[in-house]
């Protein structure tokens, strides 16, 4: 229970930056304006981007969205590296940023360690899915004979 504690605290602070970005993109605020135009973005991307970020922020803090959000914060982290890249810019903020969004989803994610950690666990439980074997059957949906 306290690695899901400490997930839910890194999860919030991760998120926390992209939701202040996402409102200075929404209130069209005017270093939004001057950074687009240093990357070279036109600024009618400002509104998208905004609701795209506010839209991953909340994916990512709900419980029962959080993989998908990770997931499009991931995508969103991406294109954040490569707008960076093709500008001559570091990345290594965006990287690190990208590995903790994960980091705190498999801290408050016990199913994402048990997916990582232990396979034994997962096989033996797929084990208890499958009907007993039996010598010379053939399996009737898939067509495979089973040893």
């Amino acid at each position: 229970m306290k690695l899901v504690w400490i997930g839910r605290v890194v999860s919030i602070i991760v998120a926390l930056p992209f939701a202040l970005s996402a409102g200075m993109k929404l209130m069209r605020h005017p270093e939004v304006i001057k950074g687009m135009s240093h990357l070279g973005l036109p600024e009618s991307l400002i509104m998208p981007l905004g609701v795209i970020e506010l839209l991953c922020v909340v994916l990512y803090l709900v419980p029962k969205t959080s993989i998908f959000g990770a997931i499009l914060f991931t995508g969103y982290v991406g294109g954040a590296i490569v707008t960076h890249l093709r500008m001559g810019e570091p990345v290594y903020l965006h990287i690190a940023l990208g590995i903790v969004i994960w980091l705190g989803l498999y801290l408050r994610r016990p199913q994402l360690r048990q997916l990582f950690w232990a396979p034994r666990a997962l096989s033996s439980a797929n084990a208890s899915i499958l009907p007993p074997r039996q010598p010379g059957l053939v399996a009737a949906t898939s067509g495979i004979s089973r040893p």
